[in-house]
């Protein structure tokens, strides 16, 4: 029997693990010097027109997909979609939607969504940190 790696499976853990791995990679996976703030794949594929803002609407798609599979109301997936979408469709904006990507992280909103509901009802889930 082989081990199996963490974060690859379908249980509410690994589905936490995952998502909260990209909600790091998209949202802050750096740190501007001087100015302190964190700064992820989001804002910079956000450069590049087009492709970039596609790439990363399709990661934050993948987000709500697997809240989804965990089994959320309808309304929070709504609503994780239209964070998704708001970004998105901001994001594709030249220049302003670059600064926009800065602050709006459509993610880790999402990811707090996730949360909440994976502590309420999937408690063995959580992750202790100290």
């Amino acid at each position: 029997m082989r081990p199996e790696m963490p974060g690859i499976g379908n249980d509410p853990a690994s589905v936490r693990q995952r998502v909260e791995m990209l909600e790091r990679v998209l949202e802050r996976s750096f740190t501007i010097p001087g100015i302190r703030r964190d700064l992820g794949l989001d804002a910079i594929a956000g450069l590049v027109p087009v492709l970039g803002d596609l790439l990363t609407a399709a990661m934050g798609a993948y987000i709500v997909w697997e809240a989804r599979n965990l089994g959320l109301p309808k309304w929070k997936l709504w609503r994780m979609g239209a964070n998704v979408a708001f970004d998105t469709a901001l994001g594709a904006v030249p220049i302003v939607g670059d600064a926009f990507d800065l602050f709006f992280r459509s993610n880790s909103r999402n990811l707090k969504i996730l949360r909440k509901h994976l502590d309420k009802h999937h408690p063995e889930a959580r992750v202790i940190e100290g």
